[in-house]
């Protein structure tokens, strides 16, 4: 099968190509003989009826300082007529620019495949799609309210405080049970965002890791536990984190069994999962990443596994 696959993604001249699960996503799609284009979020346009992006062709190597190469100029494509698959790579924060983005790129799904399905995507907020599981959670609390976060904290002492839209481990915060800084917390998050703030138990065994568990089309293809540094909290590989293997438990197996099914009716073929001891803690829909760890480790190749579902989407 040959494909025409754009990819909606951050600047490719900035990647890490040694981490960087788009980056992987493209060679394995190269290595397939498919044609790949590139374009920024803020090159799309929309215009009676056709969704477009000024994009350019490009060619990818797996070799640092020299990993890509422009095969053309910029051009106008037309996602619905020009390309098979639109691949929206771009790292959130998931606010007004991104949803809007997802709101333009529906208008071509069903002609192109977007992956993942936008429409599933703009509904599926890291940290407010795993809500649907709450028996899979640590207790857990979305709210704006001072009083109601200091009555969480009494109940369950420590807590971990972050924002509902952030991501790579930004503005998350551990407040002991006798903190005094909650009430000033509470305030600069209300000051920062109009949204409400995330209130989570703490688990202090994420001291052992926080493992990101990634699932193709429903399904566990493999994963990484992410040790925090010495005196952190955050175990995101951006904020610091160390990737080591690890295998899924018994419970981890239940949790994935549990949510692939609604993953794959959604259209989410490539999601990542955080997993703190046995607690689901967030369902990445937006741009998942940590797959070139997990086949680092593995021996596995799961652009390939994710290509594979792609493929048999684009044939239905």
């Amino acid at each position: 099968m040959t494909l025409r696959v754009a990819v909606q993604m951050d600047p490719v001249e900035a990647i890490n190509i040694a981490g960087d699960s788009t980056f992987a996503l493209m060679l394995e799609a190269q290595k397939r003989g498919y044609s790949l284009s590139h374009y920024h979020p803020d090159q799309l346009s929309a215009e009676s009826g056709q969704v477009r992006a000024r994009a350019r062709s490009l060619r990818v190597d797996n070799v640092p300082g020299a990993h890509f190469h422009w095969q053309s100029d910029a051009a106008t494509l037309d996602l619905a007529a020009d390309t098979d698959v639109v691949l929206m790579r771009q790292d959130p924060p998931f606010d007004m620019g991104y949803i809007t983005a997802t709101h333009l790129l529906e208008q071509v799904q069903g002609r192109t495949l977007v992956v993942n399905d936008p429409a599933e995507v703009r509904n599926a907020p890291e940290k407010l799609f795993v809500l649907r599981f709450p028996d899979l959670m640590p207790p857990t609390l979305v709210t704006r309210s001072l009083d109601e976060a200091m009555a969480f904290r009494t109940r369950h002492g420590a807590i971990v405080v972050k924002p509902l839209y952030g991501n790579a481990g930004t503005a998350v915060f551990l407040i002991d049970k006798t903190d005094g800084n909650l009430p000033a917390l509470v305030e600069l998050f209300g000051s920062v965002w109009r949204e409400p703030f995330m209130v989570q138990a703490f688990l202090p065994d994420v001291a052992l890791g926080d493992k990101r568990i990634v699932l193709v089309d429903g399904v566990p293809t493999g994963a990484i536990n992410r040790l925090p540094k010495k005196g952190e909290i955050r175990s995101n590989l951006a904020a610091g984190g160390e990737a080591k293997p690890t295998d899924l438990s018994a419970r981890e197996r239940e949790i994935c069994e549990r949510i692939g099914p609604e993953l794959k009716a959604r259209g989410l073929i490539f999601v990542g999962i955080d997993v703190i001891a046995g607690c689901l803690t967030e369902i990445n829909v937006t741009s998942p990443t940590g797959i070139r760890a997990i086949d680092r480790f593995n021996g596995t190749d799961t652009p390939a596994l994710i290509w594979d579902a792609i493929e048999a989407r684009v044939g239905r």
